[in-house]
């Protein structure tokens, strides 16, 4: 029964994203704004719940090391992983907001979260700062899609304000809890297997947490929505380390370990990499995308072995 779960987690996971793009490109252009805005905030957060969901849940019980470990991980994964198969796949096209603002933007939020883990810990005062910076960033983020708003010089058939909507709840709720199912049942399957629990929090909990952003980037990118795909991505990186962290932080203090702090490192040496890569011709090339995956693959077997 574990393995029929296991199925059903996936078709959800894959239905649920198609629903979920269809729906944000539908709002999109009903709202005359780039795609990308709506992959930056919408979908971006709608995928990011399942880390959600783990944090804050693992920080209140007092799980800190499992809260910090997941964002971390998920982030490293979501660029490595999630942007390298896409790339992998068609090459992603770097929209040139994301470009100038929101890398700049992951870079400074990564090497602020370094700073706050020297000490091991990521206090209140900490937490409620990572929050005002993550209302900062929306507004800014919503308030410039708004400002760049472009007249459509044909109508373009879509699907009505209703219909979108619900296609976005439904594809978010397919999503989330076949996200949720995948994680469970390939747990229960590796422990029956003898894994370690370390071992799989390392590998499935992480990456089973960001499949949802997987799978919506590698449908949108499909359906040729590259910078929906990449805005995801990115977009969900910020909201991991600024509003998961940040309530975290706020809720209960987080303590870290010296593992933590390497990882950090190696999330904002990534975040560097992958504003070099879409600097080059304006896009992030297949041969890229290769070199992400094989990146991630080495970070990975680190990670198990350390």
């Amino acid at each position: 029964m574990i393995y029929v779960w296991l199925v059903v987690g996936f078709v959800l996971l894959i239905k649920g994203a198609d629903f979920l793009v269809e729906g944000s490109s539908a709002v999109a252009k009903l709202l005359k704004i780039p795609a990308v805005v709506i992959g930056l905030t919408i979908v971006a957060m709608g995928t990011s719940a399942p880390e959600a969901a783990v944090s804050i849940t693992a920080g209140l019980a007092g799980n800190n090391d499992i809260a910090i470990g997941n964002i971390i991980g998920s982030n490293i994964f979501n660029l490595l992983v999630v942007v390298g198969v896409c790339a992998v796949m068609k090459g992603v096209a770097t929209d040139k907001d994301i470009l100038k603002r929101d890398m700049p933007v992951n870079i400074g939020i990564s090497a602020l979260l370094l700073l706050f883990l020297m000490d091991l810990k990521i206090t209140r005062i900490e937490g409620i700062i990572l929050l005002i910076l993550f209302v900062v960033y929306m507004i800014i983020v919503v308030g410039e899609g708004v400002k760049n708003r472009t007249e459509q010089e044909e109508e373009v058939k879509s699907l009505s304000p209703l219909i979108s909507i619900v296609y976005i709840l439904g594809g978010l709720a397919a999503v989330v809890f076949g996200g949720n199912l995948v994680v469970d049942n390939a747990s229960e399957i590796a422990r029956n297997f003898g894994l370690s629990q370390n071992l799989i929090g390392l590998t499935i909990v992480a990456v089973g947490t960001s499949l949802p952003e997987l799978v919506t980037s590698i449908v949108a990118t499909r359906k040729g929505e590259s910078g929906l795909a990449l805005g995801n991505a990115v977009g969900s990186c910020i909201f991991n380390i600024l509003f998961i962290l940040g309530m975290s932080g706020t809720l209960s203090p987080m303590m870290a370990t010296g593992e933590s702090l390497v990882d950090i490192c190696v999330l904002t040496v990534v975040t560097i990499m992958m504003l070099l890569f879409g600097k080059t011709k304006g896009m992030t090339s297949r041969v890229e995308g290769a070199i992400c995956i094989l990146v991630y693959v080495g970070y990975l077997t680190y990670a198990v072995m350390r």
